[in-house]
């Protein structure tokens, strides 16, 4: 499945800040040593060699936009919003899996409870849409809030990734 994410970053131009979001997406496919991969690969919205991923499928997103900027608002939001829907769909079912089943079958994992449990509990992977310069997911509006309040310079690069 595709989807898209995003990472914060300090930078002080818009080519610096692509370059260091690649790095960070290069660590959440695992494309760089010590570094796990939670998604299989990612396109960024710079290429424009592919048919089926970036702008293909997604249309024309910017390859980076200043927070401050208009653009970067508005992808700001779009990443927050799905952070916050996908946490709530996995709420919603850990809540319903817990009025609605024993024990036992959520140990079976009953309507895949304990994926949605772990989805909840993420870190990182396709229930987290933001992530900082480090390929931490970020999980909670105090994070963002904070990142946001320390950084003087910061940009947002989306990627289209598959998972």
């Amino acid at each position: 499945m595709h989807m898209v994410i995003y990472t914060l970053v300090e930078a002080s131009t818009r080519d610096d800040a692509l370059a260091t979001g690649k790095t960070v997406f290069d660590r959440l496919v695992g494309a760089v040593p010590h570094a796990g991969a939670v998604f299989d690969y990612y396109v960024c919205f710079d290429e424009e060699d592919t048919t089926v991923a970036g702008t293909a499928r997604w249309g024309d997103l910017p390859v980076a936009a200043s927070v401050e900027s208009d653009e970067g608002e508005e992808l700001l939001e779009r990443g927050w919003e799905a952070t916050k829907e996908e946490f709530q769909r996995n709420l919603d079912r850990v809540k319903e899996a817990l009025d609605e089943h024993s024990d036992e079958e959520i140990m079976r994992d009953a309507d895949l409870a304990r994926h949605a449990f772990h989805q909840v509990g993420a870190y990182d992977g396709p229930s987290v849409c933001l992530y900082d310069e480090h390929g931490s997911g970020i999980r909670h509006r105090g994070q963002l809030e904070r990142i946001l309040d320390e950084s003087d310079d910061l940009w947002i690069v989306p990627a289209d990734i598959h998972f």
